[in-house]
């Protein structure tokens, strides 16, 4: 049985754009980095040290232990003796061991950090630039890199409009020049958010427990109004190897279902309604030749289980809503590259498919396209 964390009845629903503009500026602005750890000790060793040379007077490190049988909480208390360290009783999953760091920091600006994502030099000033620079963004990322700084992680998350997310531009080379520019959605393993408005959208979601969180934040930020990008110049160097074993595709799969039916306006919602019916049949193929349908089964049945506490949140989500349809679908992709998916995806008459009814979708809403992510030589990159 996998760990499932029980639904939060009280999670708030984002605030109008009103409400999302940038409170705290300025250079004196402080920080708040917090490092969610579960039997995460090795790469403490590996990523504390960095952030510390980052870290000015003011800051704060925050690090969740989830219940780690490896002793993570006595390796970041010996290499940070000023950080905060929060025990949790058991492994309560990603989002809630953010929400209990958050809540435990004071800074401006809080900064999730993967515990395996190193900060490379410079990083504690260019991620506050975003606040610092007054650009009314509402949540950013740093560029995430892997292998050593060699070759990207993530230039920001790509989002199909089915649901299927995956890491933009992962394995191509680090981009020479990158500018600071808007994302369709923010990595969690290097993800900036203003306090006052992290609180204001209530955080992330506890019943994720795992993947897709990011996902769901950064898509409530942009339907109450607020804008999300990268800041490039805050690196770090992430030890990250995509894995996709049986248990990760119910998380992935139900926490999907969960961002569509949470965050989708209306509108939007009934005019996939078609693909997406389609498409819960081919991953039930997928699934089955793929081994893993049994999680497949359970995500569903997770998903009809808590249908009723998320169509409750729907409510509140959709009614704090300060975009259109057509402005919210405007940053998803008809694209289907994810490793999620293995070679299923690449078959040309679904591609074509695909492609096909999302223009006439983006055509009925009025969508422009700004779901293209940066390349690596550092300009948007076109849809396929």
């Amino acid at each position: 049985m996998l760990p499932f964390a029980r639904p939060r009845l009280d999670d708030p629903a984002p605030a109008r754009a009103s409400s999302l503009t940038l409170v705290a500026s300025g250079p004196a602005s402080s920080l708040s980095v917090v490092i969610v750890a579960y039997d995460s000790a090795a790469d403490l060793r590996r990523t504390i040290p960095a952030l510390l040379g980052e870290l000015r007077e003011g800051d704060e490190l925050v690090v969740v232990d989830n219940a780690s049988t490896d002793g993570s909480a006595r390796v970041a208390a010996e290499l940070a003796p000023d950080a905060s360290v929060v025990r949790l009783p058991r492994n309560a999953g990603f989002a809630a061991g953010a929400n209990a760091g958050a809540r435990a920091a004071s800074g401006d600006l809080l900064v999730l950090l993967n515990p395996d994502a190193a900060p490379r030099p410079g990083f504690g000033e260019a991620i506050r630039a975003p606040l610092r620079d007054g650009r009314a963004w509402a949540g950013w990322m740093g560029l995430v890199t892997a292998d050593g700084g060699r070759v990207v992680n993530t230039l920001g998350g790509a989002l199909h409009y089915t649901g299927v997310a995956w890491a933009g531009a992962a394995g191509e080379p680090v981009p020479q020049e990158l500018a600071p520019t808007e994302v369709p959605f923010l990595s969690g393993a290097c993800l900036a958010v203003p306090r006052s408005t992290w609180f204001r959208v209530g955080g992330l979601c506890e019943r994720y427990f795992l993947y897709h969180e990011d996902v769901d934040l950064s898509l409530r930020l942009r339907l109450g109004g607020g804008r999300i990008g990268i800041e490039p110049g805050a690196v770090v160097d992430h030890d990250y190897e995509f894995s996709s074993g049986p248990e990760k595709y119910r998380f992935l799969e139900r926490n999907r279902w969960a961002t569509i039916l949470r965050d989708y306006p209306g509108p939007l919602l009934a005019l996939i309604a078609p693909a997406l019916l389609a498409t819960e049949v081919a991953m039930f193929a997928i699934s089955v030749a793929g081994g893993w349908w049994r999680q497949k089964l359970d995500a569903s049945l997770d998903v009809l289980r808590y249908l009723g506490p998320t169509l409750r949140e729907r409510r509140a989500i959709q009614s704090a809503g300060a975009i259109g349809a057509g402005e919210f679908a405007s940053f998803l992709t008809s694209s289907l590259d994810s490793p999620y998916l293995g070679g299923a995806a690449g078959a040309r008459p679904l591609r074509w498919a695909l492609r096909g009814y999302w223009r006439a979708v983006r055509v009925l809403l009025r969508a422009p396209d700004h779901s293209a992510l940066p390349s690596a030589g550092g300009a948007p990159a076109p849809e396929p």
